[in-house]
């Protein structure tokens, strides 16, 4: 079992499109069972899949151990691929984990969850504290989608700050230039000074994930964004394998 983090401390930057295609690419390509768990109170891994919230689960009951995780589990449309969701009762995720007092509580609810998934997908909350800490913990690899921006070195930085404070030893770190435009300076600029990291293309195709509800491999699985996605899965596959 591995867990994937998709974590950024900006919001608007494709970490919740990412994380969804990611997980897509794990039941669908790599045929792995899979679980999506959204901890971004938006819920929009949820709304990607085509999964709408059902008012009376609560998600922030699994965090204080007052529900199995299980119980609020929900199959998708897509084979291999489950969803624990997120709803507007995990806006106060911050409160709730400090008040616990247990630094390793979302790393003890992922390892229970391990003994059914063998890859975890975490899209998390676009913030720095409690929560991202606890995810640090938790995660295997940590993967941080960057606007093609001069700002990207610098918010990777503060990524890896994060992650190397809160988790020893910290796990590796894959910076991703997201929404990539080639047809902009400013983006060609940035895609120069980091040829190292992976990037997935500002694409229409991607877009339509919001409208149609699917990932894109689903729709489009021929779209140059698609295979984006998918050499982006396999190279996460080779990183964990390499562990």
């Amino acid at each position: 079992m591995a867990v994937i983090a998709v974590y950024s401390v900006k919001g608007g930057v494709g970490k919740t499109t990412l994380a969804a295609n990611l997980a897509w690419c794990s039941a669908a390509i790599s045929c792995r069972k899979t679980l999506l768990w959204d901890l971004d109170a938006a819920g929009g891994a949820g709304f990607l899949l085509g999964l709408d919230p059902k008012p009376k689960r609560r998600a922030d009951a699994v965090i204080s151990a007052e529900k199995d995780p299980a119980k609020l589990i929900r199959k998708t449309a897509v084979g291999n691929l489950d969803l624990l969701p997120a709803d507007e009762s995990i806006r106060a995720l911050e409160v709730q984990l400090l008040s616990l007092g247990k630094r390793k509580r979302i790393a003890k609810l992922a390892a229970g969850l391990g003994k059914t998934y063998d890859r975890i997908v975490i899209d998390c909350p676009p913030i720095l504290g409690e929560t991202s800490a606890q995810v640090m913990r938790a995660a295997d690899l940590v993967i941080v989608p960057l606007p093609p921006s001069p700002l990207s070195a610098r918010a990777f930085g503060l990524v890896a700050e994060e992650v190397a404070a809160h988790a020893r030893p910290h796990p590796p770190i894959l910076p991703v230039l997201s929404m990539l435009d080639m047809r902009k300076t400013l983006h060609k600029d940035a895609r120069e000074e980091h040829r190292g990291w992976p990037a997935i293309p500002y694409a229409s195709a991607a877009e339509q994930c919001a409208v149609r509800r699917q990932p894109v491999g689903a729709f489009a699985p021929n779209a140059p964004v698609a295979r984006a996605y998918s050499k982006l899965w396999t190279a996460i596959e080779r990183k964990l394998a390499s562990k």
